[in-house]
């Protein structure tokens, strides 16, 4: 069974940065992609970034340039650096996982106050 832990998250100023953590455990064979989803209130849930084979990475257009993605395929964990963080990026953050199937953390929460 595959398990996806977030970590990081909480309360931070406009314009303050955040890091979050993610740690994939369980029976894996290869993890094609790791990335990071959101959902604000009353909204959908949306693509942050993701990062593929190849170390090819993907931002939503909301987020370029200061968010950054990265991951250590050693320890099967992927993170997400977010800078210059604005009231708008308020949501709960989940990992995700493209194994054989995909895989969701449970989600973290993370606050931009203004």
């Amino acid at each position: 069974q595959v398990q996806l832990v977030e970590s990081g998250g909480g309360l931070v100023q406009a314009g303050g940065s955040q890091r979050l953590s993610c740690a994939v455990s369980g029976t894996i064979f290869s993890i094609n992609a790791m990335g990071w989803y959101r959902q604000a209130p009353g909204k959908q849930r949306e693509l942050v970034a993701i990062s593929t084979t190849g170390d090819n990475t993907n931002y939503a257009d909301s987020v370029k340039g200061r968010f950054t993605i990265s991951r250590n395929n050693a320890k099967n964990m992927v993170y997400l650096q977010m800078n210059s963080l604005k009231p708008e990026d308020t949501a709960v953050y989940y990992c995700y996982a493209r194994i054989l199937q995909s895989y969701w953390g449970q989600g973290t929460q993370v606050t931009v106050s203004s």
